[in-house]
C-alpha cells in the first residue's frame, strides 16, 4: 500500500512496523490529485515530505480526473498499530479556485464536521486538524510552484465508510459529527503509542471546559461511566474515556484545570494508581499484592489477613478477603489513589475524588474529595 526507506528502522528495537496517519494519507492524495489537475498525469507512487523530514511514497488506490477536478485515493496503512482506520480509503478531491482564494478545506463523505466549541477548529469547520491542514497547504504550494499553478484550490477530503468507523472513536462525544477526523502531528503512527486516544482525552477536557463544565470524570470504561453518572448526574461531555491513561488525564488537567475531577474505575486498576503507576494497562503495570497488604494493615487488618492479601490470586480476591473481615481496603485504595493524583496535579486548583468499583459496577471503595 505504501513504502518508505528507513521507516522500519525507526522502531527496529520493538519489532513493530510503524504506519501513516490519516493526515499523511490525505496530504499524499491531495498532492497526487493536484499534480494530475495541472499536468494530466497522476504520480504513482506519490512522495511527500513529513514535518520531521521523512519522505514516504504512497501507492494510489484510486484516481479520477475530469473537467475542473481530480481525485486520488490512498489506503491507510497503520503498520502494526491496532488503529480503527487501518485499511480505510482516504480520498482527496481537488478543484481549481479563482486566484487569491488560497486553500479551502471541505469535509467529504466520512469526514466529520465540528459542532462544539473547545476543539482546535471553529464550529462548522471540517475535522481536518491544524497540522494536516498546514502539511496539505505546503504540498499544494510545492505542486503549484513546480507546475505553474496558483495554489488556489478547494480540497475535499473523504474517507470511505468513515461515518461508520467514527462510531468506534471519541468523535461523537466530542461533537465531531458525520465521520472521522483527519489527524497527525508527525505523519507517522507509532504502534501502541495510543497517541490518538491520548489526544482524544485532551480534546475531551477542552470540550468540557468550553461547555462550562466544572466537574469532569476520568473513567476506565463504560461501567465506571455509568457509576459516575448515577452518583453525580454528569452530562456526556463531562465524561473522559480515560481507559488506562490516568497520567494523560492528570497531566492535561494540571495544565488546564477544572474545579473537580472524579476518577472512577475497577479496584485493581486504581490500586495501580495508588501504587504510583500512571499507565494502568496490564502489559505495563501489575497489581502489587505486597503493597495491598500494606494498605490493608493501614486499614486495620491483622498480620494473618495481611499475609493472605499478599498471596491472593488477584486484586479483587484481596478485596474480598478484607471485606469478609470488615476491613475497608477499597476505601483505603481510593484515598491513596486520590493522594497520588493530587501529587501529579502539583497544586493545580482541582479537587479530586476517587471511586473504585467491581466488575458489576458496585462501589467497593470511595475517597472523600480533597
Amino acid at each position: 500500500m505504501s513504502a518508505s526507506g528507513g521507516r522500519s528502522a525507526q522502531l527496529k528495537h520493538t519489532g513493530l512496523r510503524p504506519g501513516w496517519t490519516t493526515g499523511a494519507c490525505a496530504t499524499a492524495a491531495t498532492t497526487a490529485a493536484y499534480t494530475a489537475l495541472l499536468t494530466g498525469d497522476f504520480p504513482d507512487p506519490v512522495t511527500i515530505t513529513l514535518p520531521r523530514g521523512q519522505t514516504p511514497a504512497f501507492a494510489l488506490a484510486a484516481e479520477e480526473r475530469a473537467d475542473g477536478y481530480a481525485m486520488a485515493g490512498i489506503v491507510k496503512d497503520a503498520g502494526d498499530d491496532p488503529d480503527v482506520t487501518h485499511g480505510a480509503l482516504v480520498r482527496s478531491t481537488v478543484r481549481l479556485l479563482p486566484p487569491g482564494s488560497g486553500v479551502v478545506f471541505r469535509a467529504g463523505p466520512g469526514v466529520g464536521t465540528v459542532t462544539r466549541p473547545g476543539l482546535p477548529l471553529d464550529v462548522g469547520e471540517p475535522a481536518i486538524n491544524p497540522v494536516p491542514r498546514q502539511l496539505i497547504r505546503d504540498h499544494v504550494a510545492r505542486v503549484a510552484a513546480a507546475h505553474g499553478g496558483t495554489g488556489d484550490v478547494e480540497v475535499t477530503v473523504s474517507v470511505d465508510h468513515g461515518e461508520e468507523i467514527a462510531r468506534s472513536t471519541w468523535n461523537p462525544r466530542l461533537g465531531i459529527l458525520g465521520g472521522l477526523s483527519i489527524l497527525g502531528t508527525t505523519g507517522i503512527v507509532v504502534p501502541y503509542s495510543c497517541s490518538a486516544w491520548i489526544d482524544s482525552i485532551r480534546r475531551g477536557v477542552d470540550v468540557a471546559r468550553a461547555a462550562g463544565r466544572t466537574h469532569v470524570a476520568g473513567c476506565t470504561g463504560s461501567t465506571s461511566e455509568k457509576t459516575v453518572v448515577s452518583l453525580y448526574g454528569l452530562p456526556e461531555d463531562a465524561l473522559l474515556d480515560m481507559g488506562d491513561f490516568a497520567g494523560a488525564v492528570l497531566k492535561y488537567v494540571r495544565r488546564h484545570p477544572v474545579d473537580r475531577l472524579t476518577i472512577c474505575g475497577g479496584f485493581a486498576k486504581l490500586s495501580k494508581l495508588a501504587a504510583g503507576h500512571l499507565d494502568l494497562h496490564s502489559a505495563r503495570s501489575q497489581v502489587d499484592k505486597a503493597f495491598l497488604a500494606e494498605l490493608a494493615r493501614a486499614a486495620g487488618a491483622g498480620e494473618d489477613l495481611a499475609a493472605e492479601v499478599a498471596t491472593a490470586n488477584t486484586g479483587l480476591a484481596a478485596l474480598h478477603l478484607c471485606a469478609a473481615q470488615g476491613v475497608p481496603l477499597g476505601d483505603r485504595v481510593a484515598e491513596v489513589a486520590r493522594d497520588q493524583a493530587l501529587d501529579v496535579l502539583r497544586g493545580a486548583p482541582v479537587v479530586v475524588d476517587v471511586v473504585c468499583i467491581d466488575r458489576a459496577g458496585t462501589i467497593v471503595g470511595r475517597s472523600a474529595p480533597r
